[in-house]
């Protein structure tokens, strides 16, 4: 193993002669410095010189890449509040409940409002591709637009960057990661916006881009049409395959007024080393006996053959059965949320994080402005599948206004 103080880049040379932990080696003190989740890094930044370098993102994150194993690395949820460009993404480690706000995306002066995007992370880098937004080049202009944009984050550069956009725009659409192949494939897709219902157009193209070329590719298109979908894989090397399930369709109207959207209740599927083409799979439940799909998620599990994949339906959570092509009830969330509350599912490390918002009386605040203010802290039921066993923590989540799950997007990042 390298010392880790050859990690440092040219400008960072004289922090080499610089003690990090009175009494120790560098290379041990750094490879002690490493373990500190990163939520910590901050905090610890303003300590001394030799750690304000050390701990800069280019040194630490680059050496704990390197040299941790993949379980010793932070399992953080990157939280996307609102449109990025306006406001700041935030990191957060549930196990050690720190937040951590990140640079807000770059800005377009003519668009606004961006919804619906898809975020991603592969390694230290994380992407924000698509979504719906309003333009003001375009007419009319109080409809929403499809995006084709692609931006990445660079943990280690600490720097947004503009990558080449989509080859069609999309929001709401599956997206998925191929690991140890630098490809991320995206099916699907359309443009509505979070404040038009049913409005908005689908589609079924589907792409991949490769992120050394920084080039997107085109593949087969999906079979219908199909926006609001989620993507994941299957298997593994030559055998994996690109899932892309739930979603709807086209739309339809009641008593010729209101649109409401028409639900699939089935999947397909490409099988990456055929040639990209799809297979349709058939209704995952019968015909009456679910309305629509809820919220999915995937959990990787080295211990299973293949992922889990689970559906947060109101208050019970379903487990995919490939076998039968059917969905059944794996447990319920031990606190039911209120029917309208915003409601968060992810996998994050292996478990599944039902979050909602508890509102509570600041008291210290009532004294003072003799207001009723209220502060919202987040809730989070978390459900491990190996164990069948639930746990629960509570955060304050430094976001003003409040957080809400309809609309936020999320993804996971190790770091």
């Amino acid at each position: 193993m390298s010392p880790p103080c050859s990690s440092f880049s040219s400008e960072e040379t004289r922090a080499q002669t610089l003690t990090l932990i009175p009494g120790l080696p560098n290379d041990l003190s750094g490879l002690i410095l490493a373990l500190v989740p990163y939520s910590h890094h901050t905090r610890l930044k303003p300590t001394c010189k030799s750690w304000r370098i050390f701990f800069s993102p280019k040194t630490l994150i680059s050496l704990r890449q390197k040299h941790l194993p993949q379980s010793r690395l932070s399992h953080l949820l990157c939280i996307f509040p609102q449109d990025p460009s306006i406001a700041s993404p935030y990191l957060f480690d549930p196990r050690n409940l720190a937040w951590c706000a990140l640079p807000p995306m770059p800005c377009n002066p003519y668009v606004y409002g961006l919804c619906n995007f898809t975020s991603i992370s592969i390694g230290p880098d994380l992407y924000v591709l698509g979504g719906s937004l309003f333009d003001t080049r375009s007419f009319p202009i109080d409809r929403p637009s499809p995006s084709s944009s692609a931006f990445r984050f660079n943990f280690v550069t600490s720097s947004w960057d503009r990558l080449s956009p989509m080859l069609s725009p999309r929001g709401s659409f599956a997206c998925v990661a191929i690991p140890d192949s630098d490809r991320i494939l995206v099916a699907g897709g359309g443009s509505r916006h979070t404040m038009f219902g049913a409005a908005g157009s689908r589609m079924s193209s589907a792409e991949m881009y490769d992120i050394g070329r920084d080039e997107w590719v085109a593949l087969d298109g999906l079979p219908r049409f199909r926006a609001g979908c989620v993507g994941f894989l299957m298997g593994n090397g030559k055998e994996r395959e690109f899932w892309v399930m739930g979603g709807y369709g086209e739309s339809r109207t009641v008593s010729g007024v209101f649109p409401v959207d028409d639900y699939y209740r089935d999947a397909v599927m490409m099988e990456l080393n055929s040639g990209g083409k799809w297979r349709e799979i058939g209704d995952m439940w019968e015909e009456g006996e679910r309305r629509r799909l809820g919220k999915i998620v995937v959990v990787e599990d080295e211990d299973w053959e293949v992922p889990g994949i689970f559906m947060l339906d109101e208050s019970d959570i379903f487990r995919y059965d490939m076998a039968s092509n059917r969905w059944w009830k794996e447990t319920s969330v031990p606190r039911k949320p209120s029917d309208d509350a915003s409601v968060g599912f992810v996998a994050l490390d292996g478990e599944l994080h039902v979050m909602t918002l508890l509102t509570t009386v600041d008291l210290t605040e009532t004294r003072r402005s003799r207001q009723h203010k209220k502060a919202a802290s987040l809730f989070i039921q978390i459900y491990h599948p190996g164990k069948k066993a639930w746990r629960s923590l509570i955060s304050k989540p430094p976001l003003h206004p409040n957080l809400n799950f309809k609309t936020a997007v999320m993804c996971t990042i190790r770091l």
